[in-house]
């Protein structure tokens, strides 16, 4: 039996981040992957120049339409962008018992805003609680609970609800990269060395969907939380050999398989 796992996720035309990076990630690690698309986006490496919403309904039937008939080990959630989507969302998951792995994409690695700010009550309120683990970045977790340690960071997002926090350093300046997985029982630290490149469109997207893949595939938590970063880091390394676009490129999803 093959693993299979769904992202739910806007598309990112430059193939970088998104959809495309979920299902790349999905394939590089061994899993099946399904896609629900939340909106269009005309974005490449330097920019979002359009965002076009898919219909709260068409999303909703998307999630039915696969899980009617596709046995999904685990979901992946990314881009949503406004309470009445997560609503839907939220509703159309309601019988689903996996495991969810929630990545609150708030802003494009461009600057662009890819959630409103009135839509952050609903996804705490209606997503936290569904989901076995958070992985925010620095600067989404101050948006979604303020400013403080990571550890008060953390502590906060799990009284919201979440299973467990993944808290990422990589907007730190530190030369080395450190991410804290956190849950009610400890916490599990997994550093490496930070690398030179402006090369890392879709590292969150890719990340999260690296963890829900082996989450899919029966692994516990911190052992898909330590294979998801050994292989970003990896495809952070090569994401210069590329060569995609004149900003912010892709990281190498298939570094395993091609050069």
């Amino acid at each position: 039996m093959v693993a299979k796992a769904l992202t739910i996720a806007g598309s990112d035309s430059g193939g970088g981040a998104g959809i495309q990076a979920d299902l790349k990630t999905f394939s590089a690690m061994g899993v099946y992957g399904a896609s629900v698309v939340t909106a269009v986006t005309a974005q490449n490496t330097q920019a979002v120049t359009a965002i076009h919403p898919v219909p709260d309904d068409v999303v909703a039937a998307q999630i039915r339409a696969v899980l009617d008939d596709i046995e999904i080990d685990a979901i992946k959630i990314g881009m949503l962008g406004t309470p009445s989507l997560i609503a839907a969302v939220a509703e159309a998951l309601a019988g689903y018992d996996g495991p969810i792995v929630l990545d609150p994409v708030m802003v494009a690695k461009s600057g662009d805003t890819l959630l409103a700010d009135s839509a952050i009550d609903a996804l705490t309120s209606l997503l936290f609680g569904r989901a076995t683990l958070l992985t925010p970045n620095l600067p989404e977790a101050a948006k979604l609970v303020g400013e403080g340690s990571a550890d008060a960071q953390a502590k906060a997002l799990l009284e919201l609800g979440v299973g467990a926090v993944l808290m990422k350093g990589g907007h730190a300046d530190e030369a080395v990269c450190t991410d804290q997985l956190i849950s009610q029982t400890g916490t599990q630290e997994i550093s490496a060395q930070r690398v030179n490149t402006r090369n890392t469109h879709g590292t969150g997207c890719s990340y999260s969907s690296a963890i829900a893949a082996g989450l899919a595939r029966g692994m516990e938590l911190n052992d898909a939380v330590s294979r998801a970063h050994t292989w970003l880091h990896q495809a952070i390394l090569h994401a210069d050999g590329l060569h995609v676009g004149q900003g912010h490129g892709p990281v190498h999803h298939f570094h395993a398989l091609w050069p």
